[in-house]
């Protein structure tokens, strides 16, 4: 096995650190979706089989061992006929992107290229939508980008017409869209050129590292989140060059790191979250593991009962990705996130795997020193805020369901640079922060036209509105979602008056990817029947969502509603569970 290290420099403790360490403090913890009885490992022989590594190094290139591949899914045989990274790391995608979409068409190992290696490059077909068009995903950990960045991506998308905009995800990152094949060589080199990459960004690979989105201006933060999100990407991406080790997972990955006593960074629904606690003296980080969403189940991360220093983040990022790409199945693709495999061996003999991967095959159990407080309060971070550095503050904009266009992206770089420091913050609600404006200048920026359209003072119902890219785009979306999500809070803002933000949240299909279950209401694009009897759009209703200290998934309220008939219903939700008015009647009280 090749070795690929980073070492993590040591952090000193801030003031900040100092004075929330000294309030009372309580554990969090979150309930796992129930789950499988741990197998049982009757003999030494079993055991050992099952726990041999199924892939093995070959060409410094991972690969699924040859007795593994009887029943793996068509993914796993499309990754053993042609290695994906190789149209990065070996300039495949040069090739590609000279050939004809009727050429690439002709040949299965080429249609491949296109439909499902290029993901590991962040580039994703629109087949079905978009044909010969791609969205590209990149890589922005903790959301942090700069003007110049912004710009750039502007320029990419600006070529490309009404074809091209752009998203905030859910994940603190940018999709860009009506990317063409030809182009891509060229935009990996500006890409390159500005500090940006969108490498291994889709697929069986890890996602965008998530952090605090207010790290270093908070004045109540934790810990500053920025450098551990860096080093984790660059440990993922081998510093833009590519890691293979950890390219040929059983499925995708996600990894937070918590620096805010707000949970913005929503570690529950995470494979691997890093939760900030002391032991002794020294800060370090509590582990959850196994947090995710798919169509058949959804799952709330568990302690792994382990605690490592500061220093140990990226050892022990690559230990539980180790242990996930040897031992995680690759059948049933609805079966093979990291949950699955902890299900399979159990908390405590996964953890073992853990150990056994760790540089000093050590792993200190978890510390009760928990950082984040039970009863804290989530802010909301919309709107003009006092940073922690005297005399700056931070605006919060409001970016409906999350969709920019070109013009858009130049005025938000505009605005960073001549009224911040030429840096924008991407938060995992598809909203944006300008940080760093000196108050003095403040009053003049929010008398700018683009915060009209991007509001620092959104309606309530509007503020927590959060979808995914929907049928516009996605091959995988069953409904129209950004669209239909704006129309529908709108209709219901003119009837009832809310005393709160309601989050709600639109997904397109069940892979939920606008992370429905987290959401007070959310909704999830499936296809039913209308009072007539004929078929319709329709979503799936949950109920109960909770992000934060008490984060726990929601549940299906309601199956199989006609979006037709969302408004009503999201109306009857607000006034018997949230407190919310009839419009008529407020008016008649004043």
């Amino acid at each position: 096995m090749s070795s690929f290290s980073l070492k993590f420099p040591s952090l000193s403790l801030s003031p900040v650190f100092h004075s929330v360490s000294a309030r009372p403090r309580t554990e969090v913890s979150v309930s796992p979706s129930p789950a499988a009885a741990p197998i049982s490992l009757d003999s030494a022989e079993n055991e050992a089989v099952r726990l041999e590594p199924r892939v093995e190094e070959r060409d410094e290139y991972w690969v699924l061992k040859e007795k593994f591949r009887e029943g793996i899914n068509p993914q796993e045989k499309v990754k053993l006929q042609k290695e994906p990274m190789k149209l990065f790391m070996e300039n495949g995608i040069n090739e590609l992107a000279n050939m004809s979409m009727e050429d690439i068409d002709k040949s299965k190992l080429t249609k491949d290229d296109i439909d499902v290696r290029l993901k590991w490059l962040g580039l994703f077909h629109r087949r079905k939508h978009q044909y010969g068009r791609f969205m590209m995903r990149l890589k922005l950990p903790n959301g942090v980008t700069s003007g110049a960045q912004t710009r750039y991506l502007a320029s990419v998308i600006k070529k490309y017409g009404k074809e091209g905009c752009a998203d905030v995800t859910t994940r603190q990152n940018w999709q860009i869209r009506g990317v063409q094949l030809p182009d891509v060589p060229e935009i990996f080199e500006g890409l390159a050129n500005v500090g940006l990459t969108s490498l291994q960004s889709g697929m069986d690979n890890v996602r965008n590292p998530v952090g605090n989105p207010l790290a270093g201006i908070d004045p109540h933060e934790i810990i500053d989140t920025r450098p551990y999100t860096n080093l984790l990407s660059q440990f993922i991406t081998g510093n833009f060059r590519g890691n293979p080790e950890v390219t040929n997972l059983p499925r995708k990955w996600n990894v937070c790191v918590v620096g805010s006593l707000d949970l913005y960074e929503h570690p529950h629904i995470n494979d691997l979250a890093y939760m900030p606690a002391t032991k002794n003296g020294r800060f370090g980080f509590n582990l959850l593991v196994g947090g995710f969403f798919s169509p058949k189940r959804c799952a709330e991360a568990i302690p792994l009962d382990a605690w490592v220093p500061a220093d140990d983040v990226i050892p022990v990022c690559k230990a539980v990705l180790e242990a996930y790409r040897d031992l995680g199945t690759r059948g049933n693709r609805q079966k093979t996130r990291m949950m699955w495999l902890i299900d399979e061996l159990g908390i405590e003999a996964f953890r073992l795997e853990v150990v056994k991967r760790m540089p000093q095959q050590e792993l200190e159990r978890s510390s009760s020193e928990d950082l984040v407080q039970k009863q804290w309060e989530r802010r909301d971070y919309l709107g003009v805020h006092p940073q922690k550095q005297e005399g700056y503050s931070f605006v919060g904009l409001h970016i409906p369901v999350g969709r920019v266009q070109a013009e858009d992206m130049d005025e938000l770089a505009r605005l960073a640079d001549q009224y911040g420091t030429s840096e924008l913050r991407l938060t995992v609600e598809q909203n944006i922060i300008i940080p760093n404006i000196e108050n003095s200048k403040l009053e003049t920026l929010l008398k700018e036209p683009l915060l009209e359209k991007f509001s620092p003072e959104p309606p309530l119902l509007m503020k927590g509105l959060v979808a995914c890219t929907g049928n516009q785009f996605c091959g995988q979306a069953i409904i129209e979602t950004k669209a239909r999500a704006l129309k529908v809070t709108r209709e219901v803002d003119r009837l009832v008056s809310v005393p709160r933000p309601v989050r709600m949240h639109w997904t397109g299909c069940p892979n939920s990817c606008g992370q429905v279950q987290v959401a007070d209401i959310g909704f999830m694009g499936c296809m039913t029947r209308d009072a007539n009897g004929k078929t319709c759009e329709g979503a799936d209703v949950f109920l109960g969502g909770r992000t934060g200290s008490d984060s726990h998934l929601g549940d299906v309220y309601k199956k199989g509603v006609p979006c037709d008939n969302l408004v009503p219903l999201v109306v009857d939700i607000l006034v018997n569970h949230f407190g919310a008015v009839p419009r008529e009647r407020e008016e008649g009280e004043e």
